[in-house]
C-alpha cells in the first residue's frame, strides 16, 4: 500500500472529520439528490444558518461540497471526487487479508520487552 502524502492524509482526516457528525451526514444526504441552497438547506434540517454555516464551512476545507454563488444565494453540491479519494483509501484496507505481527528486535536480535 502507497504511503499517502502529508496533503494526502491531511484531505483524507478532514473527509473522516467531516462524515463525524449527524448533521453533516444529513447535509450530504440532501445534496445527494440535487444541489441546494443554504436556505433549503436550513428549512430542511430545522437549523439556523449560523449552526449551518460552520457544517458548511467543515464540508467545504473537506472538499467533500462545492459551493457556488448566485446573486445572494450560495448553492452546495457534493464533490465528488473527494468521496472517490476516502473510497479508495478505505478499499486499500478492504484488500489486506492478514496483517503479520511487528516485531521490535534489540541488537542481539531477541524480542524486545514492552
Amino acid at each position: 500500500m502507497p504511503t499517502p502524502s502529508a496533503t494526502n492524509s491531511q484531505l483524507i482526516a478532514a473527509g473522516f472529520h467531516a462524515l463525524s457528525d449527524p448533521i453533516r451526514i444529513s447535509v450530504l444526504e440532501l445534496l445527494k439528490q440535487q444541489e441546494q441552497c443554504v436556505c433549503d438547506l436550513c428549512d430542511a434540517l430545522g437549523v439556523s444558518q449560523s449552526k449551518l454555516s460552520f457544517h458548511l464551512k467543515t464540508l467545504k476545507e473537506a472538499r467533500l461540497v462545492n459551493a457556488r454563488q448566485e446573486g445572494r444565494w450560495i448553492y452546495y453540491s457534493l464533490h465528488v471526487s473527494q468521496f472517490a479519494v476516502l473510497e479508495e483509501y478505505l478499499a486499500d484496507y478492504r484488500c489486506i487479508s492478514q496483517i503479520s505481527p511487528a516485531r521490535c528486535c534489540d541488537m542481539k536480535g531477541n524480542r524486545e520487552a514492552d
